[in-house]
């Protein structure tokens, strides 16, 4: 894996050699202002760009308004899409029409998305609408952005800001590199997950900062291949495997690192999700390493009873499949007294849990305490608290 991650990495600096080398396509060519709606002048510089080889589109500094668009590939050759300035999403979503995503980057090979400037989703409006708290089926509200079958490219130096929804969504990517993106939303802005990944392969995020209002970092169905390094979390609900299990046919989860996370002030700290009475799965080779914990809630968890808000049956277990999973050097505060808690199915007991080195104090009076249901882990190093204290 560490050989693939340096080919990656080479080739991604030859990416950002070749675009820096290339043609410039600045939107105010196409007629863009600043304070102006710029979709149509994006839509056209996008196109032109898009039809040559080597090639920059550029949004200088400034605020634009900008409505759904879809920047579509394949494109001739390398592309980069540099955003200086803001872009600000309608706030209302009427004007959406129903689509699920703002910014939509679709089947482009050797992209490079970067400036230093920001994705407005302007989600306070939407928010108030969001009734997936109360609904099992609810309304999927737009995504800031998403990359579709995007291959061989790399995300740095941006920011998404209050989306209505996701902020950001990978489906069917591979070799996609995320480094220095910024992230934020209130803690309470339901639906907000950081970054989503989800059917992709050979993804790493590395040195991001998101504090949001649902998980930082959610892990979906069919990922193989992700590395998580020094990402800063918080407000938020945690770095999530899941959930998983909700929906048929869902493919198998696979080599999921997460080494270096600080999390302070979430809901949850590094946690496997899985829903119950759910389809048969796979969730393995997943591993946390060198996380800090500062006032966080459930700081270790793996929870097949998952059902928010008791909008499933759990009358059956589930059955997605969870093995090869450690949690080592986990280290901090507790904002609960239940630090560890490893609730697994029944039907399918969790095999070959490693826990090492855990250190993680209650931020309060008393002591930390730890939880075990259908798994036997391999425990080694300090255990604060003893780990499986508690079986069922």
């Amino acid at each position: 894996m560490g050989k693939n991650f340096c080919i990656a990495t080479v080739s991604l600096l030859l990416l950002l050699t070749s675009t820096n080398a290339g043609q410039v396509f600045d939107v105010k060519s196409y007629g863009a202002q600043t304070n102006g709606d710029i979709t149509q002048a994006l839509t056209q510089a996008w196109k032109a760009a898009c039809a040559v080889t080597g090639s920059k589109v550029v949004i200088s500094t400034g605020i634009y308004k900008l409505g759904l668009v879809t920047l579509l590939g394949p494109c001739k050759g390398a592309i980069e899409f540099n955003l200086q300035g803001t872009l600000q999403a309608p706030s209302d979503i009427e004007s959406f029409k129903g689509k699920d995503g703002w910014v939509v980057f679709e089947s482009i090979d050797s992209l490079t998305v970067s400036g230093g400037g920001v994705f407005d989703g302007q989600g306070q409006m939407a928010w108030q609408k969001n009734n997936c708290a109360k609904k099992y089926s609810c309304d999927i509200l737009p995504i800031n952005i998403r990359f579709n079958f995007i291959t061989n490219s790399i995300v740095q130096d941006i920011t998404s800001k209050d989306s209505k929804f996701f902020h950001i969504n990978l489906l069917g990517c591979k070799n996609l590199q995320f480094q220095h993106v910024t992230i934020t939303a209130p803690g309470d802005s339901p639906n907000t997950d950081g970054i989503h990944v989800g059917r992709s392969s050979q993804i790493n995020i590395t040195n991001a900062n998101i504090g949001t209002g649902d998980d930082c970092i959610s892990i979906g169905d069919g990922t193989q291949d992700i590395t998580i390094k020094q990402v800063t979390c918080g407000p938020g609900h945690g770095i999530s495997i899941g959930s998983l299990g909700r929906y048929q046919n869902e493919q198998p989860v696979s080599g999921v690192r997460v080494i270096g996370a600080t999390l302070s002030n979430t809901n949850n700290g590094v946690r496997i999700k899985t829903w119950p009475a759910s389809p048969s799965g796979i969730a393995s080779d997943i591993h946390f390493e060198n996380v800090i914990m500062d006032n966080v809630g459930n700081p270790i968890l793996i929870d097949q009873n998952y059902c928010p808000n008791n909008q499933c049956s759990n009358e059956s277990p589930s059955k997605v499949k969870i093995g090869n999973v450690s949690f080592k050097n986990i280290t901090g505060t507790s904002s609960t007294l239940e630090a560890v808690k490893l609730v697994c199915s029944k039907s399918v007991p969790c095999q070959q849990v490693v826990v090492a080195d855990i250190d993680l104090a209650y931020k309060g009076s008393g002591s930390t305490t730890s939880t075990c249901v259908n798994v036997q882990p391999a425990v080694s190093g300090k255990q604060n608290p003893p780990i499986c204290t508690k079986k069922i």
